[in-house]
């Protein structure tokens, strides 16, 4: 079997979500939360003769960190590509409610203490709303939005991104949503998946095929350069958990300031990219990181994340000039 340390160089990109879930967390501490074992399945995916799961493709439990306790949502992309319905949706919105319920006893028994109050951590693989149960799933993305703004002031809830699937949908927004982001260059997050675009768009537009477009238009170092993720880690459980463990060391405040929506002025900075966008009209993405300041952008794929980290230049302070 094996050990705790081990999964630890495991890459975060290749594990499941359990796994994930599990080992993000210090050794020993993981509890799964309305797991398998409760036989909770889609009421929908039966009627339209399709295989249910016992997690509906969502991994929930709880842990500590430190001395902090931390709450987990893990996706799992190789059920229906990790598409939020309803019981999935369900067992998210139940994960913050629990949170929040913790944060009052605990605010009370610790007044001052930050490091005893509970966290959130989102570890995406997901192309969004699970479209046989439609109007079910974007009620859950609609609700989870809504719990994520009844914990601002309260409890950080951070995005991980760096799964096979990426985060895409309505679920790009969500982990917008969240106080900030990590990834893995292998990670990606956009709105619209690759193969939408190509379908409705054509291959002209955007090559779905084409990996390296894909990474250069949705993955983690374009998505560092821009600022949208905070955080580029290397792709290993370890280093996402070490990340994690920085940020949560961290004043409440100071991991608020990293947020990237959530105020008048973020909206008027987002809204100074489309304007930027519309005066050097970029054909490519590595023409706006050239803007930013970056030489020699042909060879940023290639480099390491330690050698990206250590010479990239990116878009300062969310600013969009």
């Amino acid at each position: 079997m094996t050990s705790w340390t081990e999964m630890q160089n495991r890459s975060f990109y290749e594990a499941t979500a359990r796994q994930r879930a599990k080992y993000l967390l210090d050794e020993g501490t993981f509890h799964e939360l309305v797991g398998p074992e409760a036989g909770l399945s889609s009421p929908h995916l039966p009627v339209l003769g399709e295989a249910v799961s016992f997690d509906d493709g969502v991994v929930t439990g709880v842990g500590k960190i430190g001395r902090r306790p931390v709450f987990v949502i893990s996706q799992e992309g190789r059920f229906i590509g990790g598409s939020v319905g309803e019981v999935g949706g369900a067992k998210m919105v139940g994960v913050f409610q629990s949170a929040l319920a913790l944060y009052e006893k605990a605010a009370a028994k610790y007044p001052g203490d930050e490091s005893r109050l509970p966290a959130i951590l989102i570890s995406f693989e997901t192309g969004g709303v699970r479209l046989h149960e439609a109007n079910a799933g974007l009620l859950a993305h609609a609700e989870v939005m809504e719990q994520i703004q009844i914990c601002r002031g309260k409890i950080p809830v951070l995005s991980l991104v760096g799964s096979k699937l990426g985060c895409f949908g309505g679920m790009g927004f969500v982990s917008g949503a969240t106080d900030l982001t990590i990834m893995s260059e292998l990670g990606r997050v956009g709105l619209t998946g690759p193969e939408v675009i190509e379908e409705v768009l054509g291959k002209r537009e955007f090559d779905a095929s084409n990996r390296a477009l894909i990474y250069r238009t949705t993955g983690g170092k374009h998505r560092h350069i821009m600022g949208s993720a905070n955080y580029l880690a290397a792709d290993t459980i370890h280093a996402f958990r070490a990340q994690v463990q920085r940020i949560l060391a961290l004043p409440y405040a100071e991991i608020t300031a990293h947020r990237s929506i959530g105020s008048p002025a973020l909206v008027e900075e987002q809204l100074g990219l489309t304007a930027l966008a519309a005066e050097i009209k970029p054909k490519d993405a590595a023409e706006v990181w050239a803007y930013y300041g970056n030489a020699n952008c042909e060879t940023i794929p290639d480099l390491s994340t330690d050698e990206f980290l250590q010479h990239v230049k990116t878009r300062k302070g969310g600013s969009a000039s």
